[in-house]
C-alpha cells in the first residue's frame, strides 16, 4: 500500500473494510483531504443524498442557474457539519480559500465555486458534498490498525466517476485484492 512519505494519507482513498461497524461508513470510499497530527478530514465519494438536488441547493442559496446544464449530484460527504457544502475538484481551478490537496485535486468550500458551476464555469471536474468525515488526533491511524480501513493512491477517474455502483469494489481492486476474498472478521492472535 502506498503511503505518503510523512506517514499521513492526504490525497489518498480510504476504503471501508467489509466489517466496518459504523453503518454510516459501510462500503464507503473516502477521499482524504487533510491528515496530520491534528486529525483527518475527508469526503465520502460513493454515496448520494437523495433528498436534495443541485438546483434545490442553488435555489436555497439564491443562486440562479445560467450556464450549461451539467448533471451535478449532491453527495453525502460525511456526518460532520452535514449542512455545509464542499466541492472536491480538479486542481486547475483555484480561488481564495481553495485548499490544494494534491497535484490533481483541490477542495473549495465557498459559495463562489457554486456560482461559477451554476454559470457553466468552474472546475473541469467536480464533486459536490454536504458534510464531511472527520477524525481526531490519532483516531484514523487507530481505525486503520484495527482493520477498519484500507488505503490506496487516489486517481481522478475513480474519484469523479459518477457511476457510484461498484466504486467500492473498483477502489479495492486498485490494491490488487478481490473484494469477495475480504472477510468482515479481523484476525487477532
Amino acid at each position: 500500500m502506498n503511503e505518503s512519505n510523512d506517514g499521513y494519507l492526504t490525497g489518498q482513498l480510504l476504503i471501508a473494510m467489509p466489517g466496518m461497524a459504523d453503518p454510516r461508513f459501510a462500503r464507503t470510499v473516502v477521499y482524504i483531504c487533510a491528515h496530520n497530527e491534528e486529525g483527518a478530514m475527508g469526503l465520502v465519494i460513493n454515496r448520494l443524498i437523495g433528498s436534495i438536488t443541485f438546483p434545490d441547493l442553488l435555489e436555497q442559496l439564491g443562486i440562479e442557474i445560467s450556464g450549461a446544464d451539467r448533471q451535478i449530484e449532491v453527495h453525502f460527504g460525511g456526518p460532520v457539519e452535514s449542512g455545509r457544502g464542499f466541492v472536491l475538484h480538479s486542481a486547475e481551478y483555484e480561488q481564495d480559500g481553495t485548499l490544494k490537496v494534491s497535484d490533481l485535486m483541490s477542495l473549495t468550500a465557498t459559495i463562489d465555486i457554486l456560482r461559477d458551476i451554476a454559470a457553466g464555469g468552474g472546475p473541469r471536474r467536480s464533486m459536490l458534498a454536504l458534510g464531511y468525515a472527520g477524525w481526531g488526533p490519532g483516531q484514523l491511524d487507530s481505525e486503520i490498525q484495527a482493520n477498519g480501513w484500507l488505503h490506496v493512491e487516489a486517481d481522478e477517474d475513480l474519484v469523479f466517476d459518477q457511476n457510484l455502483d461498484g466504486k467500492w469494489e473498483r477502489a479495492i481492486s486498485k490494491l490488487g485484492i478481490d473484494p469477495s476474498m475480504l472477510s468482515g472478521d479481523a484476525g487477532h492472535a
